[in-house]
């Protein structure tokens, strides 16, 4: 619910998290932290162990180097803008939700249809979505994979 007090910047591990629940192939869950230090390796990233990637995501550890970023930044597909500018992040949290909706065959057309709407008009959607979603008793993570 918006009450038009500005949004909390998220932290570190909140955004990692975003990325691990949002990014993943259709059909499937979140990529394993394996999977993630496998994919970094094999793209040439530098050496990031799963057990890492871990502590980054539960908020155990907050200062990654800004090689680790960029590596964690490229295996998901996002701008490394995304760990620490503010207006960007928002722009793809926004960008990916719109691409997540669209895992959904029956969202796909309303997801198209919100393609190059600004971040304040894609979190009013998404609000308004979020209700209808509590009026009809679906909790968060009851949505499509």
């Amino acid at each position: 619910m918006n009450d038009g007090a500005p949004a909390q910047p998220r932290t570190l591990a909140q955004k990692i998290d975003y990325l691990f629940a949002t990014v993943h192939p259709k059909n499937r869950g979140p990529y394993s932290y394996e999977e993630v230090a496998s994919g970094i390796r094999e793209r040439g990233g530098p050496t990031i162990s799963a057990s890492y990637i871990w502590q980054l995501r539960t908020g155990a550890k907050d200062n990654p180097t800004m090689k680790h970023l960029e590596a964690l930044a490229g295996f998901f597909g996002v701008p490394p803008s995304y760990f620490f500018n503010e207006e960007s992040s928002a722009q793809v949290a926004a960008e990916l939700s719109t691409l997540a909706a669209m895992r959904d065959n029956q969202v796909r057309s309303v997801a198209l249809r919100a393609s190059g709407l600004s971040p304040e008009t894609l979190r009013t959607i998404q609000d308004l979505i979020e209700r209808a979603r509590a009026l009809e008793g679906l909790r968060d993570d009851d949505h499509a994979q």
